[in-house]
């Protein structure tokens, strides 16, 4: 039995495989979006937590689409997964001395992990989110 349902929303197939076969590998059932629009279509299938690209169809795709299923309007139509947990993947500080943090208002997610992605943080990451959201 998995450990618990991950979404990966990456346009990037070969991050997605990477992603993929880290989680599974530590027992969770994965499923995929390429972009936004996709994933949004999947968080239907509550997902236990989301992992989410930054940079996709736009630079910015990724922080929208955090915006949208964290928004506080109890009318949203992604109201009921606002609680979903998010980690948000980025290469962009890899490109620019922009730095981000999550942000309750402006980058609603948990927490960030840099690209290239360190499999062990990774599933680290992912445990800890889950316990805190089960406590």
């Amino acid at each position: 039995m998995a450990k618990g349902k991950i979404l990966i929303i990456d346009d990037d197939p070969d991050i997605t495989l990477a992603t993929r076969l880290c989680l599974e590998g530590a027992g969770y059932e994965v499923e995929e979006a390429r972009n936004s629009t996709e994933g949004l279509a999947k968080i239907e299938a509550a997902p236990d937590l989301i992992v989410l690209d930054v940079m996709m169809d736009s630079t910015t795709e990724g922080f929208q689409t955090a915006l949208k299923l964290r928004s506080p309007d109890p009318k949203s139509e992604y109201a009921a997964y606002s609680d979903i947990p998010i980690i948000m993947l980025t290469a962009i500080h890899d490109t620019t001395s922009v730095r981000f943090a999550p942000d309750h208002d402006y980058l609603p997610v948990d927490t960030f992990i840099d690209k290239p992605i360190d499999p062990d943080k990774l599933v680290q990451k992912v445990e800890e989110l889950l316990a805190a959201r089960k406590a």
